[in-house]
């Protein structure tokens, strides 16, 4: 148990609540003109080509405190919409004008995705910015979630809610490198095996940022690739 809080343990190489805090933290305590890194689709693709005109976005990387463990809230679009169609995603969306940042996007597209209400998300940090092929330049916010609470999906943008245990993606042997082709070139990107499915691109690139972040170990080598980020915050 976590002495100043009473939170369990998020049960990953005995990492306590109050050491996620510490490891992914504001420096300000605000969050305000926090600069992070960037990393993106291009990390393991160099030479790829970048959208110029790119799109801010924000997402909230959900830590659900569970008396087990930690998990994680992932959703999975619906095959209908435009861009990442049928994927495996953080909840969060487009930065829009009335938001008074990327924390306040996140948590007002996580409330409109799934209906998990911003007073049950206590904010940590930023994981670093993403660059995605599609032209978004999204900040990965993480926060932890408090239960009790009641999810109401979007029938419109989200097929499916669901929680996986936050150890799974701390497992010494992921993430998988695998390819496929796009346009005629063949891509690389980081995939985490789930039930399944996998879980892959932007999504997959934010969780090795999250293993990291909480001192999961360095990424195994990617024949011909460099992988950027490979030490853990101490």
């Amino acid at each position: 148990m976590d002495q100043a809080t009473g939170d369990p343990e998020c049960g990953a190489a005995g990492i306590t609540i109050a050491e996620i805090r510490r490891r992914i933290r504001y420096p300000d305590g605000t969050g305000t003109g926090q600069e992070r890194p960037v990393r993106g689709d291009h990390d393991l693709n160099p030479g790829m080509p970048l959208a110029t005109d790119l799109r801010d976005a924000a997402v909230l990387v959900p830590l659900v405190v569970r008396p087990d463990g930690l998990t994680v809230i992932f959703t999975r679009r619906t095959a209908h919409l435009a861009v990442h169609a049928g994927q495996i995603s953080f909840p969060g969306g487009q930065v829009e004008p009335g938001d008074a940042g990327p924390e306040a996007a996140a948590l007002r597209e996580t409330e409109e995705e799934i209906g998990l209400g911003r007073d049950r998300v206590e904010l940590l940090g930023r994981l670093d910015t993403y660059i995605t092929r599609t032209g978004f330049r999204v900040t990965p916010v993480v926060g932890l979630v408090h239960p009790p609470f009641r999810l109401s999906p979007d029938p419109e943008e989200v097929a499916e809610v669901f929680e996986a245990l936050l150890t799974v993606f701390l497992d010494p042997a992921l993430p998988r490198c695998e390819s496929r082709l796009l346009f005629g070139t063949q891509r690389f990107f980081h995939a985490f095996p789930y039930r399944e499915d996998s879980i892959w691109g932007a999504t997959a690139g934010m969780l090795v940022n999250l293993r990291q972040v909480l001192g999961a170990g360095p990424l195994r080598e990617v024949p011909g690739r460099e992988v950027p980020g490979t030490t853990p915050t101490p």
